[in-house]
């Protein structure tokens, strides 16, 4: 956890409005407020514990100071508040800092006054200031590009099958015993060495991951209220026959509509999905049952949330009939050209590994507003700098807005961007190839920190 600040004073707004950091001493406030700004149908305790979570339990990398508000000084109340909780996320195996606004909200009567735009302008500073060269957030569709940032990584999306659709356990044949070949228990903190053996081993599908030392484990296992949105349960899987761990599976306390989700499931290496998903399945129809008629529902399904692309989707793909595709994460890179260099050895990796090998030449990215160069020797990445295109030189390749952070974050192949955005274009092949080499589609499914 971060020093707490004597001195939360940001600056006086105005209008008796003060902005400043969050205390200690703001917890119960910060409960109320989240829980009412965001719940759906009247106060949502559950995200309102999240936040209160976040100021009174121990946190790795989030501060009780790391909360912005907006504090009516004639009554003291909260009218608009957000925070930023920092973390580490890999891209293709190369760590970097991230900083993730989250929990954003305004009482309704003091809307559309640029309050949310005053604290993401701060919490933008201090992300700056932590060396973090990306910003992540979720939220409403279209919102946050005011504030520099696209829409460019899948977040969540799920598939589920029905009663028809469960596995059955043989009762009879060769090697049958009528009994599960694994069981799943609680995880323990005695299980975080083989947990993120398993986690590290699943992040090489991502384009990016989160990256989680011990005490995020700690967090996640124990660290949150029993009542908290953030918490999950974890479990261990094991098979039955010597106790063996072969991978483990988290999913939320309560019901996601007919269903109890999975939200994570991943086996270690050179265990068979073919093997073990049958069982998981059956063990989650079965939680799903108890979890709904806990909350007064009926389980109807089993569900695997678990983004867009996953090996249970294969193994189980014509028993999965209800697809919800992914929404998408909000990203923000202030500084491309910073970026760009901390992933330089992510980007000479797969010129090496392409169809042009030890490539040399320049390539100019036309942004419109302004662009990049840049500059290969040898297959090596050797000048990375700002260039401003103009209507004698408009570059060799084009993207509006912030568009290009769906190829650079792996979101959307060339071919898709072009297609949906008309002033996409590139004018050789030459282009073509060097960005879809550098910057090829690659599926990003993850479970971000909270």
């Amino acid at each position: 956890m971060m020093d707490i600040k004597k001195n939360t004073l940001i600056r006086d707004l105005g209008n008796g409005l003060v902005l400043r950091c969050s205390n200690p001493e703001d917890a119960e406030k910060i409960f109320e407020f989240n829980a009412l700004i965001h719940g759906d149908d009247g106060p949502d305790e559950r995200i309102g514990q999240w936040a209160r979570d976040l100021l009174e339990k121990p946190h790795p990398t989030f501060g009780v100071n790391d909360f912005t508000i907006v504090e009516e000084q004639s009554t003291g109340r909260i009218v608009s508040s957000l925070n930023l909780i920092s973390q580490t996320w890999s891209y293709d195996g190369i760590p970097f800092k991230v900083g993730r606004p989250e929990l954003v909200g305004t009482l309704p009567e003091f809307r559309n006054r640029g309050l949310v735009r005053i604290q993401m302008n701060e919490v933008h500073r201090w992300s700056l200031e932590r060396g973090q060269l990306v910003q992540a957030i979720t939220g409403i569709p279209n919102y946050y590009r005011m504030f520099g940032y696209e829409m460019c990584v899948d977040l969540d999306g799920s598939r589920s099958g029905f009663e028809m659709n469960l596995p059955k356990l043989p009762e009879t044949g060769a090697g049958s015993t009528g009994m599960e070949p694994f069981d799943l228990r609680p995880a323990s903190e005695a299980d975080i060495p083989f947990i993120s053996e398993v986690y590290q081993y699943a992040s090489r599908r991502s384009l990016l991951s989160t990256v989680r030392d011990d005490a995020m484990w700690q967090l996640e296992l124990n660290g949150r209220s029993p009542n908290s949105i953030a918490r999950q349960i974890w479990h261990i899987i094991e098979r039955c026959s010597d106790g063996e761990p072969v991978g483990i599976l988290a999913h939320p306390l309560f019901s996601w509509g007919v269903a109890c989700p999975a939200q994570m499931y991943e086996l270690k290496a050179g265990i068979s999905w073919a093997e073990v998903t049958p069982c998981v399945v059956r063990w989650l129809w079965n939680l799903g049952e108890r979890v709904c008629a806990n909350e007064g529902k009926t389980r109807s399904a089993f569900t695997f949330a678990l983004g867009s692309d996953h090996p249970v989707y294969e193994i189980m793909r014509d028993n999965l009939p209800r697809v919800r595709k992914p929404y998408t994460w909000y990203m923000r890179v202030a500084d491309l050209t910073s970026f760009i260099w901390h992933i330089t050895p992510v980007l000479e990796t797969r010129l090496e590994n392409s169809l042009i090998p030890r490539h040399s030449g320049e390539i100019k990215i036309n942004f419109y507003r302004d662009g990049l160069r840049l500059a290969f020797k040898d297959g090596k990445l050797v000048t990375i700098e700002n260039w401003q295109p103009d209507s004698k030189n408009e570059g060799d390749i084009a993207f509006p807005d912030q568009v290009f952070l769906q190829a650079l974050f792996g979101h959307r192949s060339l071919d898709e961007l072009k297609h949906a955005y008309a002033d996409c274009r590139w004018n050789q092949d030459e282009a073509r190839v060097l960005v879809n080499t550098l910057f090829p589609r690659k599926v990003s499914q993850f479970m971000c920190i909270s």
